[in-house]
């Protein structure tokens, strides 16, 4: 589940996108650029950053100190570029990509050590000026609501907020919603992206691995196009939030990845969420 992501790359994305509209994209600094470079070829191409994402393998106490360490790398370039916060998660894992959504070997020991971990990665993001929050994702140690909740409670009053993202919690069982609002003075930043209920169902009942679910089963889809109940998760937030909404469909619904695009954004600009405020 790899990809290469170089400079040529980038590039021809952002013309791909540019020409649909959209006039931001998720930190992803390619190798062997700097945070400046990578600012200036985004710029040049009409593009400002959007936040990024961070994850390590938190569930292992004895990386916690190097993680953190890497993280300041990161949270220093999102400062560098502008931005005041990200998403973190953590690593999928064999155990889970295998059997994805349904909570396999959960553990609230190993949840614990998670937590403590994120916390004081949360903490070192923040002395760099930016705030990090927490994005469940199926495969990884904290994909389940009940795994969510117990992260966010046990961290409550430290620096770590939360980052949802629908497809993801829904996949899992979760209603974004109904968990969002549970959380909603945490969120300041949220991933958006839609599930095929029909595709979801027969991936869980097959026991379909992650790569098959995603990429040959299709449990993504464009935003709008799917079960998730979006008027119930933008009712979910504050009334006066001011994050950011992110498009991340992992693996397009859609012909193309172009397509897929242009059906999520069209989601966004036709939604009245997202309609402009006037006096």
């Amino acid at each position: 589940m790899s990809y290469n992501l170089d400079r040529d790359v980038l590039t021809r994305a952002m013309k791909e996108l540019g020409g649909i509209g959209f006039d931001h994209i998720t930190v992803e600094i390619p190798d062997g650029l700097t945070p400046r470079q990578y600012g200036a070829l985004l710029s040049d191409n009409g593009f400002s950053p959007a936040p990024g994402y961070f994850s390590g393998r938190w569930s292992d106490h004895d990386s916690h100190a190097g993680l953190v360490e890497a993280l300041k790398v990161h949270a220093a370039a999102h400062a560098e570029l502008g931005l005041d916060r990200a998403f973190i998660a953590h690593d999928l894992v064999p155990e889970r990509i295998a059997r994805p959504a349904v909570g396999v070997a959960a553990d609230p020991f190993r949840l614990a050590v998670i937590a403590d971990g994120l916390a004081l990665a949360a903490e070192a993001g923040v002395a760099e000026g930016v705030r990090y929050a927490l994005h469940p994702h199926v495969g990884s140690w904290i994909e389940t609501e009940e795994e969510t909740r117990s992260v966010l409670d046990t961290t409550a009053g430290s620096d770590l907020f939360f980052g949802p993202d629908t497809g993801h919690l829904y996949w899992a069982g979760a209603d974004p919603a109904a968990l969002m609002r549970s959380y909603s003075d945490r969120i300041i930043a949220v991933h958006l992206k839609d599930v095929n209920m029909s595709a979801r169902d027969t991936a869980i009942a097959k026991g379909d691995e992650y790569r098959a679910a995603t990429v040959v089963r299709h449990v993504w889809t464009e935003p709008g196009q799917g079960a998730i109940d979006f008027e119930e998760v933008f009712k979910s937030l504050p009334a006066a939030f001011d994050g950011w909404f992110v498009i991340e469909v992992d693996v397009p619904d859609a012909a193309s990845a172009v397509e897929s695009s242009a059906i999520s954004l069209a989601f966004v600009n036709q939604h009245p969420y997202f309609a402009p405020v006037t006096a």
